[in-house]
């Protein structure tokens, strides 16, 4: 692969430390913990597995990562505080919901000295390095090594900003070929040239599968001929009884207008539009085709993030470090592959909020074992702690389930975990919303009001121009769904008696827990008032 540097002022640190195979006594030290690889994917949504049994499974779109899941434990209950990338990683980095690291949109960053999940491994005596898709804006300085892509970054011939003698961002190295790709060779060379004296922690972050889904040309033909599965709920949409006042307007007057779609319904951002279907072909028939595009190019990509990964696990097991390696596989949040004729994230619908999550470590980790415990990404950090033999501070916000790993259960464990979405309207016309699943209820606010009130009547994708909507306030209202009995959430039952001591609980649970994590709203009057005219309704 040919190496292009376009500013190298200083030679990449693993370059720097050969490993000293000499010194015994630092070679044990490093055998006594477990190296900890955390991978993420951008966007990769539990549908798009095999091991989670999805309509998608069949296509077996991910053997890898299944056959990892079972050698290993599968999470089924694991769920994002608020479903976009940047305050996903930052919790995932600090332990902390966003309200307390202060990352609430797109345009937050985490600076050094609370990038606290590398602070505190390397007080744990791991060697860190951050390689991929970071996302977090600031130089992510306090890992030992870094490579990462400049903000979303790019599929193909990806620069990758590095430490160097000048300052942040302008050390940068370029290559040629596709990003997952290359992501995977990074990480090879680093694994390959590291301190072998130090157990490591290392996060390896694909950007693939975000839109737009550019895929390795390799996989063109892959899925070509194959019809895929459609979720039940992606025609005739909004479906009686999903949704609320809050997703669908006074009389279905904000059908248009509430989140972007596959289908013709949102005018302005769908992905007819997106791949090119002609508008000349019936509803019908328009939703099918832009699916089955979307669709096949998410798996092409899926399918080079999981044929990268056999190749990451292979040098694992060739290096004789498969054994002694915790491996976590998860994406950065849930994703919408046509549920609701819904595209993108963001929603605190099942799709959007839940993570895909796999703990793959042989000397405790019983091969196909599945756990359901309520975990949420503020966990991550605390555990990979606990795994190192680190405790997490006290302004960690999460909790360590790292005793669950040998299948034991965790006493006083939450019984529900905390969402919210803060963006309202931009980008995917989504309303901004709060609220809390439990093992098998959900109750969400949508309050229907942007954080800021200086963002009204601003375009919500600003880049469309004219053809956008202004961002403005949208009716707020409550919905309730029973996991149980409705797991596709076709059927909002808060207006069901038979439900209103669930939900009067639940409020009660949402009304502390908010207080609890210091995500209330006393700084905002516009959203406090919306919520206290609303909470009784």
């Amino acid at each position: 692969m040919l190496r292009i540097f376009l500013i190298l002022l200083c030679v990449p640190t693993f370059a720097k430390a050969s490993a000293d195979t000499s010194a015994p006594l630092r070679e044990a030290s490093a055998a006594d913990k477990p190296n900890i690889l955390f991978i993420m994917s951008d966007d990769h949504t539990t549908q798009a597995f095999g091991c989670y049994g999805s309509r998608l499974a069949k296509l077996n779109p991910t053997p890898n990562l299944d056959q990892l899941a079972a050698g290993g434990m599968r999470f089924d209950r694991v769920f994002c505080n608020n479903s976009i990338c940047t305050p996903s990683r930052a919790s995932i980095i600090t332990g902390q919901y966003p309200q307390t690291n202060g990352v609430t949109d797109l345009d937050g960053s985490i600076a050094p000295e609370k990038q606290y999940l590398p602070m505190e491994m390397k007080k744990a005596g791991y060697l860190t390095a951050m390689i991929g898709k970071w996302h977090l804006k600031e130089e992510p300085a306090a890992f030992d090594y870094y490579e990462v892509l400049p903000g979303q970054g790019k599929y193909f011939d990806p620069e990758f900003r590095i430490r160097g003698d000048q300052p942040w961002p302008k050390n940068t190295v370029s290559y040629e070929g596709h990003s997952s790709d290359v992501i995977t060779d990074v990480t090879l060379d680093w694994l390959k040239h590291r301190d072998k004296t130090k157990p490591f922690f290392l996060m390896h972050h694909y950007k693939a599968p975000h839109d737009m889904f550019e895929f390795a040309p390799r996989y063109q033909d892959y899925l070509a001929d194959v019809e895929i599965p459609e979720p039940d709920n992606l025609y005739d949409q909004p479906a009686p009884g999903f949704g609320s006042v809050a997703t669908r307007g006074e009389n279905d007057s904000l059908v248009q207008r509430i989140g972007t779609s596959v289908s013709k319904r949102h005018p302005v951002r769908n992905y007819g539009l997106d791949f090119n279907i002609s508008p000349g072909l019936d509803d019908h028939e328009y939703t099918h085709q832009a699916y089955q595009e979307y669709l096949k190019r998410y798996l092409r990509c899926v399918k080079g993030v999981d044929d990268n990964l056999a190749r990451l696990f292979d040098y694992l097991k060739r290096e004789g470090l498969w054994e002694n390696t915790v491996i976590i596989y998860t994406g950065d949040q849930g994703f919408m592959l046509g549920e609701h004729d819904y595209i993108d994230k963001r929603w605190m619908y099942e799709e959007a909020m839940r993570m895909p999550f796999i703990v793959h470590y042989p000397p405790t980790v019983k091969p196909g074992s599945v756990n359901s415990m309520l975990i949420n990404n503020t966990d991550f950090a605390p555990t990979m702690l606990e795994l190192a033999g680190a405790k997490a501070p006290g302004y960690m916000q999460g909790r360590s389930f790292a005793a669950a790993l040998d299948g034991s259960e965790i006493p006083d464990w939450r019984t529900a975990t905390y969402y919210r979405y803060w963006m309202h309207l931009m980008h995917h016309d989504n309303p901004a919303h709060f609220g809390i699943r439990s093992a098998d209820k959900k109750l969400i606010f949508f309050y229907g009001q942007p954080e800021n009130e200086s963002s009204l009547g601003k375009l919500s994708m600003p880049w469309m121009k004219q053809a956008s909507f202004p961002i403005e306030p949208t009716p707020p209202a409550w919905e309730f769904y029973d996991m149980a009995k409705d797991p596709e959430e076709m059927h909002n039952e808060y207006g069901n008696p038979a439900y209103a001591d669930t939900i009067r609980d639940m409020k009660a649970q949402l009304k502390q827990l908010r207080a609890d994590l210091h995500e209330t709203d006393e700084s905002r009057p516009h959203i406090q008032k919306v919520i206290d005219a609303h909470w009784a309704d």
